[in-house]
């Protein structure tokens, strides 16, 4: 299973003083030299965390393909067309989103996907759509173009995080809208499921299968049991986990927990 170690969080870091301290290219040296096998970084219109040069400074010094996450906003993709990154992710933005919320509209914004594959695949950029699980995403994404789908596991790690640990049973704080263990159990297993036969159609369609979005040292083994997705791309449980372990261990271990 390959490994894409999204290196966002360093820059959120960063960018909490606006100071080069830590310094990103410091965080892709140690991600490359520890077992990953891809970079993932995504540059967001509104530049919360990579900025501009971030991401010419690491196309030039990567020794690993470099996974560039964007949306379908023009001025975005021209940045994108110009340093040809090993893949584009189409992902879906909002400005007041914490982090990327569910998959791409890809039947509702058909026309401007279909319009960024175009002009990704102009510049010679294989496209992947970040979507949900879903047997009819897997189609359209066919449909427009793209070589790849990254499925948005991000239902998945809720649930799974609700169920293991001592978080709130529900998307609510309020003891009366929690669910029962046997609930969280049942929705758990569906969207398990669910992520599984989207994988196999995806395989079946002649589509590459990448997860990711809420991954981490607990849930990731969900994903390993599913032949057909080669690739996870996962950040924030690594960069969390180098706080107090140091992120070269952290890459490692992740590395170690994706070997199949």
């Amino acid at each position: 299973m390959k490994l894409g170690v999204n290196i966002d969080h360093v820059a959120v870091l960063r960018e909490a003083r606006r100071v080069n301290d830590p310094d990103i290219l410091n965080a892709l040296y140690v991600a490359c030299a520890n077992g990953a096998d891809q970079i993932t970084i995504h540059l967001r219109e509104d530049r919360r965390h990579i900025q501009d040069v971030d991401v010419t400074n690491i196309m030039q010094h990567s020794t690993l393909p470099v996974n560039l996450e964007c949306s379908i906003n023009k001025s975005i993709l021209d940045i994108v067309a110009k340093v040809k990154p090993h893949r584009a992710t189409l992902v879906p933005e909002k400005r007041e989103e914490v982090t990327t919320e569910g998959g791409l509209d890809v039947f509702g914004s058909a026309d401007e996907i279909a319009y960024a594959i175009e002009l990704l695949h102009d510049s010679i950029i294989p496209v992947s759509l970040f979507v949900d699980p879903t047997i009819e995403a897997m189609e359209k994404s066919k449909e427009l173009g793209a070589e790849m789908v990254e499925l948005h596991t991000g239902t998945f790690a809720n649930l799974f995080a609700m169920l293991h640990s001592n978080l709130p049973h529900s998307e609510h704080s309020v003891k009366e809208f929690e669910l029962p263990r046997y609930e969280l159990s049942s929705r758990l297993e569906k969207s398990l499921e669910d992520i599984k036969n989207a994988a196999i159609h995806a395989h079946n369609l002649g589509l590459e299968v990448a997860a990711g979005h809420g991954l981490n040292y607990h849930n990731v083994h969900e994903m390993m049991q599913i032949e057909e997705i080669i690739e996870l791309n996962i950040g924030q449980s690594i960069i969390a986990r180098s706080v107090f372990s140091g992120l070269a261990d952290a890459v490692k271990e992740m590395k170690r927990l994706t070997i199949k």
